[in-house]
């Protein structure tokens, strides 16, 4: 029997030392088919568990292991703890996996901590209320702050919804075990097998959030997706919006979004490669739409991404707000007269939020917010829609419309003062 722990630490550790993002390191590690489940399972419920998993390794060590060693008992730990596995047999396999890992000197070490070690109590205050949700300090203090203590613990303890799936023709073959959302032809999924129907175009991945924020959008004759890789709400709105130019600053990532836009035949949607805070004259008050779906700090998504947890720090907040706001105020050049702007983030963090729409509402006056509604779950803001994972079917999104008010007719000004 393969060992149950070593697949779980190819993947982790590419996380963990090499920053890389843990759906990326999943896809590009060769691990046993058998028990892919139960590797992404650990995988996952590792980076979910890292603030609370490091605590108790801590609280009983007096000298950190090495990140090779830790990593086998954060696995180890999640085993024992979260999956309520065999003592003897979790035991055995870090012993023998840190062996296999050429740290023969820390086998005895290992087997001595999961033998012996004790589940400390929590601190008081937010450091306790942080490790019981396993989240960032920085972040629990934010949420507390922002929503107040039993929101912040429910938003923080939100769990992924599963797999949202959009059909484009009839998914009734794929009825069982559904969950409807509000949105016609979206499904969530606790388990999918993606089939020859996604090559063909018949459905796609695509987040309740995602759909949500396309749903609120007007449709227009020439709409702009600022920031689309990997392309699905370019795809999605390409179906009401006459025209659609999809946006990336990464070449790798424009390839994304055509590789996407061909499966989905969406014949309207272009894909360029244009850094969406820097003017391009030639989209100058061209379009009756335009999205700045922005880069930011994804708490929103946390429980689709535990290595978010990992990689962001409180400090990227506010130089995330900063690009936003550029980004927005560029490409608020580009809306004609009567069109709509729209900024949209993955997160739930008031500053990157209503923050950033208010600061751009206050330095934009030819620019007024427009009130808009959706059917799923959300908190309304004074600026936008607010979507949380625990109301929202996992989501936890932001959005905000802006009307550009075209100026007034000539004469009206000395008219008016007459």
């Amino acid at each position: 029997m393969t060992n149950p722990l070593a697949d779980p630490y190819l993947v982790l550790i590419k996380v963990y030392r090499d920053g890389k993002f843990l759906k990326q390191s999943i896809s590009e590690t060769p691990v046993e088919p058998l028990n892919k489940a139960r590797t992404v399972r650990i995988c996952y419920g590792v980076l979910e568990k890292d603030e609370y998993l490091t605590y108790v390794i801590s609280s009983n060590v007096g000298k950190q292991p090495k990140a090779a060693v830790k990593l086998v008992l954060k696995i180890a730990l999640y085993m024992l703890e979260f999956m309520g596995k065999h003592d003897y047999m979790v035991v055995d396999y870090a012993v023998r996996l840190t062996k296999k890992l050429g740290k023969q000197g820390a086998s005895g070490f290992v087997n001595a901590f999961l033998r012996s070690y004790k589940i400390p109590a929590l601190p008081q205050g937010v450091r306790g209320f942080a490790l019981a949700h396993s989240a960032p300090q920085w972040l629990a203090e934010k949420y507390i702050e922002e929503y107040g203590e039993k929101a912040a613990a429910q938003i923080l303890g939100a769990p992924s919804h599963g797999i949202c799936v959009r059909f484009v023709k009839d998914g009734e073959k794929y009825a069982e075990g559904r969950i409807k959302t509000p949105f016609n032809g979206v499904y969530i999924y606790t388990n999918f097998t993606r089939d020859e129907g996604f090559a063909r175009g018949e459905y796609t991945f695509q987040s309740v959030g995602s759909v949500a924020i396309c749903e609120a959008i007007e449709p227009c004759e020439n709409f702009l997706d600022a920031c689309a890789a990997p392309g699905g709400k370019s795809v999605l709105l390409s179906a009401k919006c006459g025209r659609v130019t999809a946006c990336d600053v990464h070449p790798h990532r424009v390839q994304l979004i055509e590789s996407y836009v061909k499966r989905m035949g969406a014949e309207n949607v272009t894909a360029l490669t244009c850094d969406s805070s820097i003017f391009l004259p030639q989209f100058g008050g061209a379009f009756g739409g335009v999205l700045c779906d922005c880069p930011c700090s994804g708490t929103g998504v946390i429980n689709e991404n535990p290595d978010i947890k990992l990689f962001r720090k409180a400090a990227d907040v506010d130089s995330l707000c900063k690009e936003q706001l550029k980004i927005l105020q560029n490409c608020s050049h580009y809306v004609k007269d009567g069109g709509k702007l729209y900024y949209s983030t993955c997160s739930c963090l008031k500053e990157e939020n209503d923050g950033v729409a208010q600061k751009f509402l206050a330095a934009n006056p030819m620019f007024s917010k427009v009130e808009i509604n959706s059917p799923l779950a959300h908190v309304k803001t004074e600026c936008g829609l607010q979507f949380l994972p625990h109301i929202s079917l996992g989501a936890g999104f932001y959005l905000a419309c802006f009307c550009k008010n075209p100026p007034p007719p000539a004469g009206a000004a000395e008219k008016a003062s007459v």
